[in-house]
């Protein structure tokens, strides 16, 4: 039997809007099962025909693109261009692994030993677990399913408590397009995602939070785990940075509302580019107002962490931008763009990822130490220099402790290249033909042919 429901709410007002079922023990093994018995059909395709189905899949969410943006918005709150933009790249990530799932990864075969012949074949693990986060619902999921299925797995997924109804659309159009069982939603709250990961399942990728992370890797034992997990992301600031650099910045850091693992966060400037960095932030960032330009929070606990964070932090100087749409800030999940300044390595807003549309900015003496600072934090998941001397720049991106470097740019990416964090940010590859690869596992067979 199904659990009781799970209250939804408007992020943009703060008002209730229906429920969701919060699936429990007897949900998860069910539809674990569904998934088990569609691991033969779905994995006996060929490859020719798996990308076909994912193809058509592609087509139909762009197809009903207006229904997926809808469910995006009611969940996030995002801006409905922002939420249309990233159902489009959702299904282009569906229809890029269903070329790659065609493509030859095998390593070298043949002649390998004398008087044998070798090769190697690439199969399924089974089913797999996504459980993805709040911020980015149809992206996160078609980052972690659309692999997954390209490489012939069957997968469950469990959407984050507050934003389930991209999900659930999801799973009606895969039971159609790609058969029963193939892509299974389950919503419910944490428990439910723990249930799911000790269920019988082969493989658990997860997006979300360090502690998060953890949990799942405890309790996975020796299955295959894909972890994304936090970022706090670091940006060094040179003296002869463009002149775009702190609106493309601020574009980055209020994006969904700053609610991006990927998203700046900690602005390091290198001597004489620091007053620049403070004032062309300061500009920019207020530049940015909630309401037409981002979203809301999406929810309670992360209003609680933005305003502990700022609130805590000893900044010396503190930008606030403005709620411009939505009503009063109560009324809604809203909170406006913020910079803060002459701050300390050890400041809370520092330490911790706000996960919010707030950039700190730090002194820096030199380069290197800017580069100390910049890996300073346990989390190591993407970063970004800016500078137009072009060998300066590579040289400082060769050395962040970081997944993903961009020189002039930040949150820029693309299917066709992988991300992927180290650290407490998480292991295992998104995105790219790469990520194939923690979803299948190679058999060698070996025949001998003389003597």
């Amino acid at each position: 039997m199904t659990d009781p429901r799970l209250s939804l709410v408007d992020p943009r007002t703060g008002a209730a809007r229906g429920g969701c079922a919060d699936s429990g023990e007897a949900d998860v093994a069910r539809a674990v099962a569904d998934s088990r018995r569609a691991v033969p059909d779905w994995a006996g395709l060929t490859p020719r025909e798996r990308a076909r189905r994912l193809t058509r899949f592609a087509d139909r969410m762009e197809d009903t693109l207006g229904a997926y943006v809808e469910r995006e918005c009611a969940g996030t709150g995002k801006p409905a261009a922002d939420a249309a933009a990233e159902v489009a790249d959702a299904a282009d990530l569906f229809r890029f692994y269903a070329g790659a799932a065609r493509s030859d990864l095998t390593p070298a075969a043949g002649n390998l030993i004398a008087g044998h012949e070798s090769w190697v074949r690439w199969e399924e693990l089974g089913v797999v677990a996504a459980i993805v986060p709040w911020n980015y619902p149809i992206l996160m999921a078609a980052w972690r399913c659309a692999p997954a299925l390209a490489a012939g797995n069957t997968v469950v997924l469990k959407p984050a408590e507050t934003t389930p109804d991209s999900a659930q659309l999801l799973a009606q159009d895969a039971a159609e397009i790609l058969g029963p069982g193939v892509l299974r939603t389950l919503t419910g709250g944490r428990r439910t995602g723990q249930l799911l990961v000790a269920a019988a399942v082969d493989a658990i990728a997860f997006t979300g939070s360090v502690r998060g992370g953890q949990d799942v890797a405890h309790r996975a034992g020796v299955r295959r785990v894909s972890l994304e997990l936090g970022g706090n992301c670091p940006v060094v600031v040179l003296p002869d940075a463009p002149p775009y650099t702190w609106s493309e910045l601020a574009r980055a850091a209020t994006y969904n509302a700053g609610q991006s693992c990927a998203a700046p966060a900690r602005v390091i400037a290198v001597r004489g580019a620091y007053d620049a960095a403070v004032a062309g932030l300061t500009e920019a960032m207020s530049a940015r107002h909630a309401g037409p330009d981002f979203g809301p929070l999406n929810n309670p606990d992360q209003l609680k962490r933005y305003d502990h964070l700022v609130a805590g932090s000893a900044a010396g100087y503190r930008m606030d931008g403005r709620v411009s749409a939505g009503g009063p800030a109560a009324d809604g999940y809203w909170r406006p763009s913020c910079v803060l300044a002459d701050v300390s390595a050890d400041d809370p807003a520092v330490v911790e990822e706000v996960f919010g549309p707030v950039l700190t900015v730090q002194a820096a003496d030199t380069v290197a130490e800017a580069i100390r600072l910049a890996n300073g934090v346990p989390q190591a998941l993407a970063a970004s220099v800016w500078s137009t001397d072009v060998a300066t720049a590579l040289a400082v991106a060769g050395r962040f402790r970081a997944g993903e470097s961009w020189v002039n740019c930040h949150l820029v990416q693309t299917s066709e290249l992988p991300h992927g964090g180290r650290g407490q940010s998480g292991s295992g590859t998104d995105l790219s033909v790469l990520a194939l690869a923690d979803y299948r596992r190679p058999k060698t067979v070996t025949v001998r042919i003389a003597g």
